[in-house]
């Protein structure tokens, strides 16, 4: 059961992560469907960290992993950023090839940089067998992660910035009605790449987050395993509000732990399911959640229309 509960909060956080992400971007009125490609990259750049840096610093280690994690975020999203709020390209078209690139582009340097090194080794894999150890903590029996502790205090700033802070009210003006909001004073664009910008740095977390849950390296061609479209998944179930988006991301993960830890469950174990199927768990009931209740779904009213200062 405690690894049931760690699995579950660590699968939890990532989805979070990403999901507060993508209700960050939505809500400034880009449609950010690239998170799966940002996830990459900043796993990337915070593996590259664990990789390089030598210190016996705990402290150090995370904080340099989570700065390189979140500006390798920022600077991919930027490409969205670019082509959809500067150029005015179609949304979904752009966060597609984002996927797409991420996980090749990240596969490629990988493997370049590890020939560079040894001739004979041609794979896509990043070691951080030390370095992860300085991420992990205890209470009791229960093995906890950092990063879990990242997630609850981004949930609380994201909350906190929506609802509370005047940039949050111009932002989600700029996602409801960028018109009216450009009438008042509020540059637009500017708005929208800075709701870009806080997704990048939000996704690549997630993506740092999700490669630390398991092993001690991680095989840069795996991607990450659908986990942004999951979390988009989150983020609509959620209604893109930081707190159902909490609730609908305990719920998401604790269906992806399953199929970490059923052997560990007797009644579950013997049922003989494939282990195939738990981990088609999270994906099959986010089709199922979405099926009933996108219905009633009501997101940003301008996302995905680029803003034309000349439109009324």
């Amino acid at each position: 059961m405690l690894l049931l509960i760690q699995y579950t909060l660590i699968f939890s956080s990532v989805l979070l992560l990403v999901a507060l992400g993508g209700c960050i971007s939505e809500h400034s009125g880009v449609i950010n469907l690239g998170l799966e490609g940002i996830m990459v990259i900043g796993a990337l750049g915070g593996a590259l960290v664990m990789r390089n840096l030598q210190t016996n610093s705990a402290f150090v280690m995370i904080l340099l992993v989570i700065l390189a994690a979140v500006l390798a975020g920022m600077a991919y999203s930027s490409l969205l950023g670019v082509a959809c709020i500067n150029f005015k390209a179609d949304q979904t078209i752009v966060g597609t090839a984002l996927n797409m690139l991420g996980t090749a582009g990240a596969t490629v340097f990988v493997k370049a940089m590890n020939t560079a090194a040894n001739p004979d080794d041609v794979s896509s894999t990043i070691q951080y067998i030390e370095p992860k150890k300085m991420f992990l903590f205890k209470i009791g029996s229960l093995e906890l992660n950092w990063f879990m502790v990242v997630a609850v205090l981004a949930l609380i700033a994201v909350y906190v910035m929506l609802y509370h802070t005047k940039f949050g009210l111009r932002l989600m003006a700029c996602g409801e009605h960028p018109q009216a909001a450009d009438s008042v004073g509020i540059n637009v664009l500017r708005m929208r790449w800075s709701g870009v910008l806080i997704s990048g740095a939000l996704g690549g977390l997630g993506g740092i987050t999700y490669i630390l849950a398991g092993v001690s390296e991680w095989k840069f061609e795996n991607g990450v395993a659908g986990f942004g479209f999951l979390a988009l998944a989150v983020m609509i179930f959620g209604q893109w509000k930081p707190t159902r988006i909490a609730l609908s991301a305990l719920l998401f993960g604790l269906f992806r732990a399953l199929s970490n830890v059923y052997v560990g469950i007797p009644f579950m174990y013997a049922l003989n399911i494939p282990s195939g199927i738990y981990n088609m768990m999270p994906y099959i009931v986010s089709l199922i959640v979405l099926a009933f209740t996108s219905g009633h779904s009501r997101a940003p009213k301008a996302e995905g229309i680029p803003y034309d200062k000349g439109q009324r």
